[in-house]
């Protein structure tokens, strides 16, 4: 047993120690943003009593996985990269369409 938890610890020291640098910060800080965007949807449909995605979704979602797309070309992982790559276009279509809403909504009220 001791030997298991002594590999554990060696294995834990080299992945979040000894390899730590600057890209690996930008990943954990990347990780953070995409991970609040649950938070904040969660949150907004607490309040309201159902299911809701609220604008700040959508743009910690671009945040988070932008930085999440920068560190994965940098480790050159291509399956990260194009999981990190196709969402950043459906995040970034919401964000135009709730645009061309909202533009729409502001014009008919002028009217």
């Amino acid at each position: 047993m001791g030997n298991v938890l002594q590999g554990v610890a060696t294995w834990i020291h080299q992945v979040f120690v000894m390899q730590f640098d600057g890209w690996i910060l930008l990943g954990f800080v990347a990780q953070f943003f995409f991970t609040m965007r649950f938070v904040v949807q969660w949150v907004a449909s607490e309040k309201a009593k159902r299911s809701v995605v609220p604008i700040a979704f959508w743009f910690f979602s671009l945040f988070g996985g932008g930085l999440l797309l920068v560190y994965a070309i940098h480790r050159k992982d291509p399956v990260f990269i194009a999981g990190q790559a196709m969402g950043m276009f459906i995040y970034i279509r919401n964000l135009w369409l709730i645009a061309n809403e909202r533009k729409s909504a502001a014009m008919t009220k002028v009217d």
